[in-house]
């Protein structure tokens, strides 16, 4: 027998073997991933929030839900921090990630304190460069740019981006919830219409149930603060959220829900 043939035919079959070992193993389920704020991960002081509690709407045999988002972070702080560096690096084909943030971005962006959370209100390209009391420069971007290193990262990693704009707070106008349509709210939405995503309008979907509830009701939800709900306000948000999702029939989270 020909020793090069005999060569050429054993490795062929060890390839052949490779190739149905690594075919035959079934892929895991997907991830969902949350990144956000308190309002999304908070478990204390008889606060809660509504990513503590959304995976009871997936089936979780069929989906994972991993909470990334982190109590006081904004969109530039969740960079700054490494926290996003962690959760891309998560980040497998198939996986989805949810993503609500704009309680922490108000501020003027500086090096102190208060300003080291703060953003660049608007979408656009504007920057500012600062310099840290240590030495190390940052450019702080626009709420819109942060987004979109999300959207557009978790796309090249293969998963399905989808933004949400942040819950409402506990503040009310004319007897009705004070909206954040007019900017937080709206850039989300401009972002996620500009980069082809999922919008969930999640601060318009839970303050229409806050109209229809009261204030007097809606009060009960936040034990603390104006911000921070606790557990039945978690629920209320989570519902809202899921409401979102299958309001668009296109989005394939859709498929993971729980059948109740």
């Amino acid at each position: 027998m020909n020793k090069s043939w005999f060569a050429t035919r054993c490795l062929t079959v060890v390839a052949v073997l490779f190739l149905l070992v690594g075919f035959g193993k079934p892929a895991g389920p997907p991830t969902l991933f949350l990144i956000g704020d308190s309002t999304v991960n908070n478990n204390g002081n008889g606060q809660m929030g509504w990513g503590n509690v959304v995976a009871s709407h997936f089936d979780t045999t069929k989906i994972k839900v991993r909470n990334n988002a982190k109590a006081g972070r904004s969109t530039r702080t969740f960079i700054t921090e490494g926290r996003w560096e962690k959760t891309i690096a998560a980040i497998r084909p198939g996986d989805f990630l949810i993503m609500q943030f704009g309680h922490n971005e108000g501020s003027a962006p500086d090096t102190t304190k208060a300003g080291r959370r703060g953003v660049l209100r608007g979408t656009g390209a504007e920057t500012k460069d600062l310099v840290w009391p240590d030495g190390h420069p940052e450019t702080v971007n626009t709420y819109g740019w942060y987004l979109r290193k999300f959207i557009r990262e978790a796309k090249a990693k293969g998963a399905t981006p989808v933004v949400c704009s942040m819950i409402p707070r506990n503040e009310w106008k004319d007897g009705k919830v004070i909206r954040a349509s007019n900017d937080f709210g709206k850039w989300a939405q401009e972002v996620a219409q500009q980069e082809g995503v999922a919008f969930i309008n999640l601060n318009e979907i839970t303050a229409l149930k806050y109209d229809k509830l009261g204030p007097d009701e809606v009060k009960k939800f936040f034990p603390g603060d104006h911000t921070h709900t606790n557990e039945a306000g978690a629920r209320l948000n989570a519902e809202s959220v899921v409401d979102g999702i299958k309001s668009n029939k296109k989005l394939a989270l859709n498929k993971y829900l729980a059948k109740k």
